[in-house]
């Protein structure tokens, strides 16, 4: 039970020892150790203000990046449409080059049609010439060949044309 209720002999030593604890401590530990806690005090501030710095940093690298973002989109959006209109311009103009080549083609041949016809038609008028000439020829032969016939004919009806 001595350790429960200490002598009033005990008491004012260890009274004496921890007031020279104090001033040991207080006069060489003390100055260091709080050194050494402002100046981690300190490097926590520091790291702080540069996490801040940091972030602030990233937040303008951030707008800056969404900024860029949105220049590059609109350029491909502008590129885009560019190459949309060109396409379209030139789709437009194959078209009508073509279409004009068509034309072409089609008048050309309505031209070699109608020469063709042209010379259809005189084929077929040389060739009905000749065969009228032909059948003239066979006609005026035939003819020929019966005046002898025409003539006791035309005899016969003289004769008859006198008599009545």
């Amino acid at each position: 039970m001595d350790l429960i209720t200490p002598d009033f002999g005990l008491f004012f030593w260890q009274t004496i020892v921890f007031l020279v604890l104090i001033f040991i401590m207080a006069k060489f530990a003390w100055k260091p150790i709080l050194g050494a806690v402002n100046k981690r005090e300190e490097s926590i501030n520091n790291a702080l203000a540069s996490a801040e710095e940091a972030r602030k940093e990233m937040q303008n690298l951030k707008s800056d990046n969404e900024q860029l973002m949105k220049e590059a989109r609109a350029e491909r959006d502008a590129i885009l449409k560019e190459a949309r209109e060109l396409k379209e311009k030139v789709m437009a103009d194959a078209t009508e080059e073509a279409q004009e080549k068509a034309n072409k083609i089609v008048a050309q041949a309505k031209e070699n049609i109608e020469q063709e016809k042209r010379a259809a038609m005189a084929e077929i008028k040389n060739q009905v010439a000749n065969l009228s000439i032909e059948i003239a020829e066979k006609v005026v032969r035939k003819e020929l060949s019966n005046k002898e016939k025409h003539h006791q004919m035309i005899d016969e009806r003289l004769g008859e044309v006198t008599l009545n």
